[in-house]
Parts: C-alpha cells; structure tokens; sequence
C-alpha cells in the first residue's frame, strides 16, 4: 500500500498548493493595491516573484537528485510558507519584493513552480508504467480544481463585504502560508520509495541519448510555450471584452466553464492514450484545439464565440497528463528531476516572452492577432512533435 499512500500524499499536496496559489493569483494585485503600490510597482512585485520561482527550477534542475526529493519538497513548502506569511505581513514595497523573491509568490494563478517538478519526478514510482498516465491525469485534475476552487475563495472577503479592508486582506494573504506548512507536514510523511534508486554520480548523470531527447523535447516544448504566452488569459479575456462587449459577469463564469473542462479532458486524456499512445494523443487533440481558436475572431456572437472557446478548452490540455507522462516515460528514473526540470524551466521563460509581443500586436491594431499567431505556432509544434517522436513510444507501447 506503500505507492497508494504515497500517491495520495503526492495528490494532495498539489491540490492544496494549487488551491493556495489561486488564491493568490487573485488576491496579489488587490492587496497591494491596497498598501498604495501603484501599477508598475506591483507589476515588479509580481514580476520578482516568478523570478524566484524560475530560479528555485533553475536550482532543482541543476542540483537534482543529489538532494532527496522529500527534502527538497520540505525545503521548498517551508520557503514559501515563510514568504508569504512575510508579504501579509509586511507594508514596506522593499520588504514584499524580497519575501516574493524568496518565497517565490506566484501571481500568474497557475502552480508552475519548482515543487511541481519535483513531484513530477517522484509521481512515476508510486504506479507502474501503464498506470503512470492516469496517475498524471489526476493530478492535473485536482491542480485545476485547486487553481478554480482557490481563485473563488480569493472572492471570500468581497462577498462579506470586506474587500477594502487591510486587516481581512492580510489574513486572506496569509492563508498560503498555512496551506504551505500543511504542504510541508504531508511531504514528511512520504516513504522512501519515491526516493531515486541511483547512488553515484555516474548514475545520476544524464546518458548521451537522454540528454538528445530532452534537448529535443525542451526545444519543442519552448515553441509551445511561447504560442500558449501570446494566448495568455488575459489577453484572451482582453480580446472578448473588446471584440464582443462583454464584462467581468459574463467573463468570470465562461473561465471558471473552461477549468472544469480542461479537468475533464485530463482523464479523457489517459483513456485516449491506453488506445492511440502518448504523442498521438498529444498531436491528434492539440491540432483541433488550434483550428478551433482560429475561428472565435469570426463567431458572430458573443454565445457561439463562447461555446467555441469551451469546446477548444475541452480539447487544449489533453496533452498536458500525456506530454508529463511521455517525459518521464523516454528517461532513466535517476533523470527525472532534472528532465522535468528542464523542460518546466523552458516553459516558464516561454511564458513570460509571449505576452508582450502579443499586448504589442494587438496594440497595433489586430486584435485577433494574438490568436492566429498562437494558433499557427501550436500547429507548428505539433506538426514537429510527432515528426520527432512517433517512432520513440514509451515503455507501455513497445
């Protein structure tokens, strides 16, 4: 029972991290707004914050396994318990920005930190091969959820009409801190089976074929992650309200629809590969998902335009369960963590170019620009994709 109970403590320490960092997706820009930061300076804020949580990836890649896993998971849960409890209770922009740093405080809503790559890198021992998709679909399941149910909570101290009130803000803040310490409590009780198995420096360093795939895989995933910058949510949330008049009220619900479709497709992900395989699953719903974004700029509604997105949502992550699979699946055991290392930090950087090329085209007059842009390099990646690896399935499929 030993894999179970560890995969159980896997799923909830990502729900609750995700659940945390929801809320303060949310609550971040409110709450500093609060203090009297102005824009730039909480763009800063924001900004030094992922900093940190590029650099902790930076640090697990290059560190990996010759740290055990549940140390870094208790290591990296204590930081960001100390670095937000510190912004909720500092008032000093010098003294936030620091903690931000240090406790790497995500302010993009979606959990892509260095403890995702660890977890990723210990999930695959608590199941076996043909289990090790499912086993990602859940997490990313309950990763949504958490990020969903985390952004609603966030809402809290505005429905008891509360939200202008510092003291509630603090505490709201606050609250990723306990999560995180919770966080820290359940990585302790982890057996040492989600431990890797290498004991040098030989085995823990990667062998010439993994080091091509990984590169290949990085490179790949980076073209990905640029596309899904210029399609950003809140230039995609942008381009609605502009293009169709609509509000936060119509704006909310429609994203909160588009989480819980992303959840479900997560496991309809891994039933889909049990039957075509991992990279076909990848590229055959990826595709439609692009086609589909192109033709929101031509919906001539607001509801057909609206239906169209959640229908591309349904499809878009289906390759998130089977592309983290994939990638554990074409390495040693003793690669992991730096595999998923690598190929988060490639996605993280790709993040953070997009969206500013994307604010600049559509600030140049196309508005739907952003999406056929997007659209084409996710095609282009995909394309590529299966291209590079058809003919390299994972161990399941041999």
């Amino acid at each position: 029972m030993t894999p179970v109970r560890d995969r159980a403590l896997l799923y909830a320490t990502g729900f609750l991290r995700a659940f945390a960092t929801g809320m303060v997706g949310v609550m971040l820009g409110l709450y500093l707004a609060d203090l009297g930061f102005g824009p730039a300076l909480i763009g800063t804020i924001v900004g030094v914050g992922l900093a940190g949580a590029a650099s902790a990836v930076l640090a697990v890649t290059m560190i990996g396994d010759r740290v055990r896993r549940r140390a870094w998971l208790i290591g990296l849960s204590l930081l960001s318990a100390a670095g937000a409890a510190a912004v909720a209770g500092a008032s000093s922009a010098g003294v936030i920005a620091v903690a931000a740093a240090v406790g790497m405080v995500n302010g993009m809503g979606r959990d892509r930190g260095a403890a995702l790559v660890v977890e990723q890198a210990a999930l695959p021992a608590t199941t076996d091969d043909s289990g090790r998709t499912t086993a990602f679909a859940w997490l990313s399941v309950l990763q949504d959820v958490g990020h969903a149910l985390g952004g609603l909570a966030a809402g809290i101290p505005a429905l008891l009409g509360r939200g202008d009130d510092l003291a509630v803000l603090r505490l709201t803040m606050a609250a990723p801190a306990a999560l995180a310490v919770l966080c820290a409590a359940l990585y302790a009780a982890l057996s040492p089976a989600v431990e890797v198995d290498a004991t040098t420096a030989a085995e823990r360093r990667l062998s010439p074929e993994s080091r091509g795939i990984i590169a290949r895989l990085a490179g790949l995933f980076a073209v990905d992650s640029i596309a899904g910058g210029f399609l950003a949510t809140a230039l995609l949330a942008y381009f609605l309200a502009e293009r169709f008049g609509v509000g936060g009220g119509l704006l909310g619900p429609l994203f909160f629809v588009a989480r819980i479709a992303n959840a479900g497709s997560h496991l309809a992900a891994a039933w889909l590969a049990k039957r075509i395989g991992l990279v076909n699953t990848m590229v055959f719903t990826h595709i439609p998902s692009s086609l589909l974004l192109i033709t929101i700029p031509w919906a001539p509604t607001f509801p057909i335009a609206a239906a169209l997105f959640v229908l591309r949502e349904g499809l878009v992550e289906m390759d998130v369960p089977t592309r983290q699979s994939y990638t554990m699946a074409v390495v040693r055991p003793a690669e992991r963590t730096t595999a998923a290392g690598v190929t988060n930090l490639v996605r993280l950087a790709g993040w953070a170019v997009g969206p500013a090329f994307a604010g600049a085209l559509m600030q140049g007059g196309a508005l739907a620009g952003p999406l056929y842009v997007g659209a084409a390099m996710k095609i282009a990646y995909d394309l590529l994709l299966y291209r590079a690896f058809r003919h390299l399935p994972p161990p399941e499929e041999r």
